[in-house]
């Protein structure tokens, strides 16, 4: 799975997608990392405040990994840009 995350939503839904496609629920994810089930249910739902250690814990519960890319910024004609 390579998805493009731009927002807390974006990292929700993707969470929620792998968590689904594993079998998992909410209450085994949070159990195997010491978090509540209502705190995976915000996360999934997009909730901005989630602390990053917890984001870690739960892509880590999930065998999933972070990774930081260089934004692409799409071409502009307008300058001369070549497609």
């Amino acid at each position: 799975m390579s998805l493009k995350i731009v927002s807390p939503e974006s990292l929700g839904q993707a969470l929620r997608a792998e968590r689904k496609k594993k079998g998992l629920t909410q209450k085994s994810v949070g159990t195997s990392v010491g978090i509540e089930q209502h705190t995976i249910s915000k996360i999934e739902n997009g909730n901005p405040g989630a602390e990053l250690g917890t984001l870690f814990r739960v892509l880590a519960a999930l065998d999933l990994e972070l990774v930081v890319l260089p934004r692409i910024k799409p071409m502009d004609k307008s300058k001369g840009d070549v497609w």
